[in-house]
This record gives structure tokens, sequence and C-alpha cells, in this order.
């Protein structure tokens, strides 16, 4: 007789109890109470002010096991990648003393952001300046392969809006540091190729950003929605937002 209720695998049933250890994690996390600079580079202001207000999202739209999955393995990757360019003779550091991660906070707390790096020395055949940002990311080979064609701040502007953000902002902590290229690490995930970046610090990239951060603080305080970024809720960003619903059931 066939079996039309056969037992989960034996896959399934681990990669569940996994996931919901995953899932039960994330939602005791608690959630930010400011706006992440890392986020800043976002198209669509409107969404990172319903980021910052912590506003539900659609159904389904929170992330699942496999999701966290792909993050975890990513810090993972990011801890290889310190250890290899330590073994490279470059000295990374990536806590204060104290043991912290290095960072700063404005506005009265209300932006941050948490740099994974600050490379203090390196070999002269490296041709770096110190003090010098470190920013890694983790990527598809698709995704990679562009970054490597094109370059950071064409191919992933979010990361190169950080980036600037980052350097502007660790300036007063660490002297300097806007002086120099910071070096930005790419890993492809798939062929586990790294990809290496000097990157100039963007002054008017950063001004736009803090100015973006400024911009979304008032509103928000005001109750005021600022404006999308297409008058078409089918634009291809609308549809991927998980704040879609919300923003095209507001008025304005």
């Amino acid at each position: 007789m066939l079996d039309f209720n056969p037992r989960p695998s034996t896959t399934e049933r681990i990669n569940a109890r996994i996931d919901a250890a995953l899932v039960a994690e994330r939602e005791a996390t608690p959630p930010r109470t400011y706006l992440g600079a890392s986020r800043l580079g976002h198209v669509c202001e409107r969404a990172l002010q319903f980021e910052f207000a912590d506003a539900p999202k659609a159904e389904g739209a929170d992330f699942n096991g496999q999701t966290l999955r792909i993050f975890a393995i990513g810090h993972q990757l990011e801890d290889l990648a310190i250890s290899w360019l330590r073994a490279a003779g470059i000295d990374l550091v990536t806590q204060k003393r104290d043991g912290g991660q290095f960072g700063f906070s404005v506005a009265g707390g209300r932006i941050r952001g948490h740099v994974d790096g600050i490379i203090a020395d390196a070999p002269a055949a490296i041709g770096m300046r110190m003090p010098a940002l470190w920013e890694c990311k983790t990527m598809n080979a698709k995704n990679w392969r562009a970054c490597v064609k094109h370059g950071v701040t064409k191919s992933k502007p979010i990361y190169a809006a950080q980036i600037a953000t980052y350097q502007a902002y660790m300036e007063p902590s660490v002297p300097g540091i806007s002086a120099a290229p910071a070096l930005f690490t790419a890993i492809n995930k798939d062929t586990a190729e790294l990809h290496h970046e000097l990157v100039p610090f963007d002054a008017d990239l950063a001004q736009r950003m803090s100015d973006r951060a400024v911009r979304i603080l008032q509103a928000t305080d005001a109750g005021e929605l600022l404006p999308r970024i297409t008058t078409n809720r089918d634009f291809f960003e609308c549809r991927f937002c998980a704040f879609a619903a919300r923003c095209w059931e507001e008025s304005t």
C-alpha cells in the first residue's frame, strides 16, 4: 500500500530543529534602536525609515532558518579572512583593548556603526597607507565576479556608502583613517576566491549619507513619511521589499 503521509527524512527532522533554534535565537535578540550606518546606502529612504522604526514586515518576510545559516557561514568566512590576512603579514586589529568591536555612535546613539577591522600596519610591498579601514563581504560567484570586474563602488554602491560613512565617522577615534584608502575584501562563497580592493575616501558620498541619516531621523520624529523611490508599485526594488504592502497602503 502506498504511504501518502511519509515520515520526514532524517535530514528534514534535523534541519527543522536547527532552523527552529536559529529563528528562536533571532527572535530573542532585542531589535535595534538605532539607524545602522551599514544600511544607509540602500536605494529607498522610506524603507530605511521603516527599518529604523521597526515597522512590522510583510508575513513571511522575516529571515528563515536557511537565511540565518547563510549569515552564520558569512561570519565564519570573515573570521577566516582575518586569519589569512594576518598570515600575509598584515597587522589587522578587530577588537579594542577592552574586547569590544571598533565602531562609532553619533546623534545621541541613534546612528551607529561597527567596523570589521582596522589595519595598523602592512608589508611595504602591498602599497597601503595606514591606519586603514578594513571591510569584508561574502558573495555568491555572480556578485563576486561583478565586483572584480567593475569595482565595489559601481557593483555594490551600498557597500561603498558603508565604507565612506565608516571612514568619516571613525576619523575622530582613529585619526588618519579617512586619509588612507580602505581595504575591501570580497570572498567568493562558491570558490573561496578572494578579491582585495583599495577604496579611497569619498567625502561627498559620506556627506550625502550623513545628510540622509539626519533626514530619516527628523522625518520619523515628525511622524512624516519620506518619498517613495518610484510611483510604480511594481518597481523592481518594491517587489522585493519587506515593507512594500505597508508602504503602498499609505496615502503619500
